[in-house]
């Protein structure tokens, strides 16, 4: 019997990569076409083994495929786009087709918001599967714990991330809106994705229709401690559990962060729950997992094994990610390109090396980043760093300069506010200083959306150098 060939133009995207794997694994023949891959979505594509075509041409949809999805980073005026309506073939947005075939007669639990879902979709996975639960999922990242960010399960849950981007070049609307969620998780709401929402007035609009969607039966678990998400749950439908460290029936109580995890216990309207040794660090992630306490708690799960899964998850790539240590410095990966993420960021890893000197680095590139929009908010979200460098606005020259990020003005502001900055344009030259710098014993944390360059690979190899320079020589 022919297999059903489904084309992913853009499949390059973690999301569309992911939804690549699931249909592969549900029988579908898969192909797709996207600009130059990079890791790690590269890696697992060609662990997938799908043909994957380098660049956009027409003669990729030869032989006519079944479906063509179309990723959401792509418009009008791409050729293959262009053959797909010119030739009235049958096409779908992403949203469209992970809800017709995989969200569709299952428990749909939708995880959104500003932060976190990608690490809480991750560990709420990993938590139900550790217990016995086998929830499909899909992650937008790739998780530490699981050999692919997606997986058909066959239990009753999907886990899927609810991002609030748009959906396709014809739907302009939030991808979480095709998800008809029975649960939904809301870590937090913030402004963000100043290139599609003009104010947080918007960006609100879009969580409250998020909420509205759940039915009476489902659930909304949502962070109490967040005004915005207070604000945008108050009119909903369906039974709530609202959680934080601040408020909520689910408060985290006694948090201890030692070098190795940070210790808390979960307390449900004031009662104990059940204690908690959490490997990945910071308060973000402690709010992270009480949400997914209080869905898997929903789902039946005992205490016991929430605290079980929670303590052997050990996160996702490009969040906290340690990428290596040379010459006793500590290089970690990061995702972080809003001003909270950061302040999180390098909030978490104050609290894990409380006496390092801590060099933050980060590159403004994500939509909102290369904005002013954060022009001054970001001043203090590098508070916990002891050195930071700032780098050169990705794509710079495809924002007017009125509205483009002035990293040198932020640089300013923060040497005014008593902090060690400087601006570094050249990524090169971004290795080579905290190479020749940096002490044994320094963490330095890489911040962006993007590859960044190569910076991680390539200060790790400069610091590699220095050290194999220093060894002791023996002989003459």
């Amino acid at each position: 019997m022919k297999r059903e060939h489904v084309h992913l133009i853009g499949i390059g995207g973690t999301g569309m990569t992911a939804l690549a794997g699931l249909l592969q694994a549900s029988g579908c023949r898969v192909t797709g076409s996207d600009g130059p891959l990079y890791p790690p979505t590269s890696t697992l594509l060609a662990e997938l083994a799908l043909t994957v075509y380098e660049g956009f041409d027409a003669t990729h949809l030869e032989p006519t495929p079944d479906l063509v999805v179309i990723g959401n980073a792509l418009s009008r005026g791409n050729v293959e786009i262009e053959t797909t309506l010119d030739r009235d073939l049958e096409y779908a947005s992403m949203p469209q087709v992970l809800h017709e075939r995989f969200l569709r007669h299952r428990h749909s639990v939708v995880v959104a918001g500003t932060h976190g879902k990608t690490t809480t979709v991750a560990m709420l996975a990993w938590v139900l599967t550790q217990a016995g639960r086998n929830p499909g999922f899909l992650v937008g990242g790739a998780p530490q714990d699981f050999p692919a960010p997606f997986g058909l399960g066959g239990g009753e849950l999907f886990v899927i991330e609810g991002d609030e981007y748009d959906t396709a070049f014809f739907d302009k609307g939030p991808k979480f809106m095709h998800y008809r969620p029975d649960t939904v998780i809301l870590n937090s709401v913030e402004y963000d994705h100043a290139d599609i929402y003009p104010d947080f007035c918007s960006v609100k609009t879009a969580f409250r229709r998020l909420t509205q969607l759940v039915p009476r039966r489902g659930l909304l678990v949502y962070h109490e401690d967040c005004e915005a998400v207070r604000e945008v749950t108050a009119q909903a439908p369906c039974k709530v559990r609202g959680f934080g460290i601040e408020r909520g029936e689910w408060r985290a109580v006694e948090l201890d962060s030692t070098p190795d995890a940070i210790r808390f216990r979960i307390e449900r309207g004031g009662d104990p729950y059940v204690s908690v040794a959490l490997a990945v660090p910071g308060e973000h992630n402690v709010r992270n997992a009480l949400a997914v306490a209080a869905a898997a708690d929903s789902f039946g799960l005992s205490p016991a094994e929430i605290a079980r899964g929670l303590a052997g998850f050990r996160g996702v790539r490009r969040r906290l990610e340690l990428r290596g240590t040379q010459a006793g410095v500590t290089v970690i990966d990061d995702f972080a390109h809003h001003p909270t993420a950061i302040e999180a960021t390098l909030r978490a890893v104050r609290s894990r090396w409380p006496e390092a000197k801590i060099w933050a680095v980060a590159e403004p590139r994500s939509s909102t980043m290369r904005r002013r929009v954060f022009q001054d908010r970001l001043v203090a979200a590098f508070d916990a760093a002891d050195q930071t460098i700032i780098a050169s606005v990705w794509g710079a020259d495809a924002l007017p300069a009125a509205e483009r990020l002035d990293p040198e003005r932020l640089v300013s502001a923060l040497v005014e506010r008593g902090r060690a900055a400087r601006f570094v344009s050249d990524v090169g030259a971004i290795a080579t200083r905290i190479s020749e710098e940096a002490d044994p014993g320094d963490v330095v944390v890489i911040m962006s959306n993007g590859a960044f360059g190569g910076l991680h690979e390539r200060l790790l190899e400069l610091l590699e150098a220095r050290s194999v320079a220093t060894l002791p020589r023996y002989g003459p």
